[in-house]
């Protein structure tokens, strides 16, 4: 898509989706090393929006709603809100 070979149309809703995970993306990608920038989201997370399961299950089932509250969540660790 960066390089501009895909001449597909996304919707709202997946504009959205891949904004937000882009977004929760770069901010690990600021606030932990590589290793664990990438594995977080797969990890047990025992802070109240997660209940001790992973930010994946928590995004996975929430959709759009719990994946901007992730991304807040992220952006509230590394300061930006």
């Amino acid at each position: 898509m960066k390089k501009g070979q895909w001449s597909g149309i996304l919707s709202q809703d997946a504009l959205t989706r891949i904004s937000v995970l882009v977004g929760i993306f770069k901010g690990l990608r600021l606030l932990f090393s590589e290793p664990l920038s990438d594995e977080w989201i797969r990890l047990a997370n025992k802070g109240s929006l997660y209940g001790g399961r992973r930010p994946l299950d928590t995004v996975i089932e929430g959709g759009i709603p719990k994946m901007l509250e992730v991304r807040r969540h992220v952006d509230t660790l590394r300061g930006g809100l």
